[in-house]
């Protein structure tokens, strides 16, 4: 009973942890496969954050904040798009100016619409999103081990935590069996090839980047109006970075990139629970040294044990139409 003391909360916050890192983690896979690479999940969740706190601030509704964040990232993946795929720009570097852009933005909008130091005020519990309580959970609850497990694992969970894990599959189903998913994955292989059939290279790139600005959208308001309980400056934290690794770790495809979400949450909830652990002879574990744990692990996983991981043959190039 002891370890699943220890096992079962350890669980359930690998859960919410994976959360963003899994929306974020499927955002990518649209976009890459379609061969367009973008390095902008963390500046899209960071404004997808703001927005849903802003506006659920202001309305005291969360679902308008939610909106919010979906159409701000959303607008962010078409402009990300315009300079990808219409100006035919250095998807990298536009990725990097969307990051940039984003961290400096909110701040500043903070400070000017909030007078809070950057951030929002803290929302109350009507204004973000509540907790999931199951069906027969006081009945099952009782259950010695799997009891626990129902409520506090399986429920216990915020509301969008069960449609992300269900966005997987959706997203494994749309990529392989679809007619739209064979198109984008196409295009992010041979967009010549997919031209001469007369299918448009462009509308199926932008359609995948608008896709991942939404998601990453609902991974910002997960961090803000969920998790958190409100906007501080640069709260996503790297997450949209530990997604772009998952989803290589993953070699672009929808499961394994779920595993490499779970795997890196796992990390995280484990660092959190090291915080002020005093280790024999050594003393209390810094805490800048168990923040880093999951970056750490992230490289060495990424340098030794991913194998060769090969992305979409054109991605990050963009495609210039024959004359």
């Amino acid at each position: 009973m002891e370890q699943l003391d220890q096992i079962v909360p350890l669980l359930a916050a690998t859960i919410r942890v994976a959360v963003p890192l899994i929306l974020a983690g499927i955002a990518g896979l649209f976009s890459e496969r379609s061969g367009v690479v973008d390095v902008g999940l963390e500046g899209k969740m960071l404004a997808g954050a703001f927005a849903a706190a802003a506006v659920a601030s202001i309305t005291g509704s969360v679902w308008l904040g939610l909106l919010a964040a979906i159409g701000v990232a959303g607008v962010l993946g078409i402009l990300h798009g315009f300079v990808c795929i219409t100006q035919r720009g250095d998807q990298v570097v536009s990725g990097v100016a969307v990051n940039i852009l984003i961290s400096g933005l909110t701040m500043t909008l903070g400070l000017a619409w909030f007078e809070q130091g950057g951030q929002t005020p803290p929302l109350p519990a009507s204004a973000r999103f509540g907790v999931v309580v199951l069906p027969f959970s006081e009945t099952i609850g009782q259950i010695p081990g799997i009891g626990r497990f129902y409520t506090e694992v399986l429920g216990g969970q915020n509301i969008l935590v069960y449609p992300t894990f269900a966005l997987v599959p959706l997203a494994w189903w749309v990529l392989g069996s679809t007619r739209f998913g064979l198109r984008i994955r196409a295009v992010g292989e041979s967009p010549a090839a997919v031209d001469t059939a007369g299918i448009s290279v462009v509308r199926l790139r932008y359609a995948a980047v608008l896709i991942a600005g939404a998601l990453c959208g609902v991974a910002g308001a997960y961090i803000s109006t969920a998790q958190g309980a409100g906007f501080v400056r640069d709260m996503t934290g790297g997450r949209g970075f530990l997604a772009l690794a998952a989803l290589v770790l993953g070699k672009w495809r929808p499961w394994p990139t779920l595993f490499g979400c779970l795997l890196f949450a796992a990390l995280d909830a484990v660092a959190i629970r090291l915080q002020g652990v005093v280790l024999p002879g050594i003393g209390a574990v810094p805490v800048e040294f168990v923040q880093t744990i999951p970056y750490i692990m992230t490289i060495i996983l990424l340098a030794g044990f991913v194998g060769r991981a090969i992305p979409p043959k054109a991605s990050g190039l963009p495609y210039v139409k024959d004359r």
